[in-house]
């Protein structure tokens, strides 16, 4: 028997509304004021979901288990897979000695901790968000980070607000192109709307990273690096958004970023370098000390085949091939969930069932691509074998076992929410806001994300209520659905999953409410930027847009 939906079920949108908000009020509480670890505070929050499902919303029971478990499943793969061998390679890499190379060729081009934020976190990590992303590059990026030195808190934090303003066209911009298929809007459209906000953010990162390591002052002495990464990312982000398409903004943006520092750090250097205070300053050194080139291509080979690999996994025809092979994807209707839910008005124009399929595409799954980096990369380490490799393997997934749980638990939260109807019930909440809804429209999508972990999941969720709420309070449309994807990018620093993944790469396992508390002032902050610019964008600056 099929159960259809209901979103008003206090009589009363708000108090609705309200009601729907308490899990997601519990998780806040439990991660920036209890500082509870994330394993713990998931739990209280699925808990106080699965009796508000049951017993306000009246989600059958047997129903309501079954999605959050399809979430779960959904979690670890197939996220949970990329995780795990995203920080595998990084701890073999570690194992078998090379991470020391790697760190030292580093330290050949600058060893000042703001230019290695920046050439890492911002430019390095966009190049992984836009080849694999679904948390690959705060995994690697944070790890690699912590590895040079840098305090794990501040690797874990400094990663995860490098990550925003790629987010939108992360994974081969699979965030745009879902957007499009949901509202039935051009990708390209929602593209070059995106491409028209999210420019304004790119540029100040660099400069916001620098400043929340060593202040306002500190930073002006590397203003000519800030400047050029700034000005090279968000240039290039809105060239390729608006004249090509979603799918290279960010990796051509990483790219003519990272080649405009390295040609910068040959004819500049900054005057001191910096460290954290636990490491005091140092004079700037006049010339880098030799450094073997074979040993630093060797030390570098596992992140540049696995570049390669992600690279590879995300276009769409080399996916396709893959999927097309025998065996490779096997794809089956969720036991107890599938064909058993039905969405209802608004939010479809009549009852259509919600169907819940689960796809184990394990060839051509982002995972898959690093795994097998990481199996190329072993005959290229000294001295290192795959017994080893294996071993490393074994000890990585025991010392991911908390971040693991935290995970599929967030995730069954968030289909638990979606399969019940309390998402589209607080989505509802926010159409309430009529003229001012250019405002909360960015609300929507950073609710999502920090609900989902993903932009993609966000836009999937909301982008046909965008549609819908621009038409009726006579908002631009295409402006709405971009605005979901722009706002979402803000909540991905703060989501329990990304918070969770930077916690696993820094070994600061039952830390996540601190760095929840560390991240949550930078993510409001930037999404208030957001906000304003797409009222701007709707009203006196209308003629910003395609």
């Amino acid at each position: 028997m099929i159960w259809t939906q209901v979103y008003d079920p206090a009589g009363n949108a708000l108090l609705s509304a309200l009601l729907a908000g308490i899990p997601l009020i519990a998780l806040f509480f439990m991660l920036a004021v209890r500082r509870a670890k994330g394993h713990h505070a998931a739990g209280v929050a699925v808990g106080l979901s699965a009796v508000l499902a049951i017993l306000v919303w009246d989600m059958p029971a047997g129903v309501a288990v079954s999605s959050f478990i399809y979430g779960a499943a959904f979690g670890i793969f197939p996220i949970i897979w990329i995780v795990v061998t995203a920080v595998w390679v990084y701890n073999m890499t570690v194992e078998s000695g090379e991470f020391e190379h790697l760190k030292q060729s580093l330290a050949s081009l600058t060893d000042d901790r703001r230019l290695q934020a920046i050439f890492i976190a911002f430019a390095f990590g966009a190049f992984l968000e836009g080849t694999a992303g679904f948390g690959t590059p705060v995994a690697i990026t944070a790890a690699m980070l912590v590895g040079l030195g840098f305090n794990p808190l501040y690797a874990a934090g400094v990663c995860l607000i490098a990550n925003t303003a790629p987010v939108a066209f992360g994974a081969i911009g699979v965030p745009i192109i879902v957007a499009g298929q949901v509202s039935g809007i051009s990708d390209m459209t929602i593209s070059a709307i995106v491409g028209r906000q999210l420019p304004f953010l790119s540029i100040i990162v660099p400069l916001w990273l620098c400043v929340l390591m060593c202040g306002f002052k500190r930073s002006m002495e590397v203003l000519p690096a800030i400047a050029v990464a700034g000005v090279c990312f968000a240039g290039s982000q809105f060239l390729f958004s608006n004249f090509h398409g979603p799918t290279l903004p960010d990796i051509m943006s990483a790219l003519i970023t990272i080649v405009g520092l390295v040609i910068l750090l040959r004819v500049w250097k900054p005057s001191r370098i910096w460290r954290f205070e636990s490491e005091g300053d140092a004079p700037a050194a006049a010339e880098g000390g030799s450094i073997n080139m074979n040993v630093v291509l060797r030390a570098w080979s596992p992140y540049i085949i696995l570049a390669v690999m992600v690279f590879l996994w995300g276009l769409p025809q080399f996916k396709n091939l893959l999927n097309s092979l025998p065996g490779a994807v096997i794809t089956f209707g969720w036991p107890g969930l599938d064909g058993l839910v039905a969405k209802t008005a608004p939010i479809a124009e009549a009852n259509t069932v919600y169907g819940a399929k689960f796809t184990f595409n394990w060839l051509s799954a982002g995972g898959t691509a690093i795994l097998l980096a990481g199996l190329f990369s072993v005959p290229l380490m000294p001295g290192y074998s795959f017994g080893k490799a294996f071993s490393c393997f074994a000890r990585t997934v025991v010392q991911l076992r908390f971040p693991i749980v935290t995970i599929a638990m967030i995730l069954g939260l968030a289909y638990l929410m979606n399969y019940s109807g309390m998402s589209s019930t607080l989505g509802i909440a926010f159409t309430m806001t009529g003229g001012l809804f250019p405002l909360f429209a960015p609300l929507l999508g950073w609710l999502g994300v920090f609900l989902t972990g993903s932009d993609t999941s966000s836009n999937a969720l909301f982008c046909g209520m965008q549609r819908n709420t621009a038409e009726v309070v006579g908002m631009y449309p295409e402006l709405a659905v971009a605005a979901n994807s722009s706002g979402g990018v803000t909540g991905k620093m703060i989501s329990p999953q990304s918070i969770s993944v930077a916690t696993a790469a820094t070994n600061m396992v039952g830390q996540e409410g601190n760095l929840f508390r560390f991240a949550l002032p930078h993510s409001l902050a930037m999404t208030a930027c957001i906000c304003l610019m797409t009222w701007l964008q709707a009203g006196p600056l209308r003629w910003m847009l395609p």
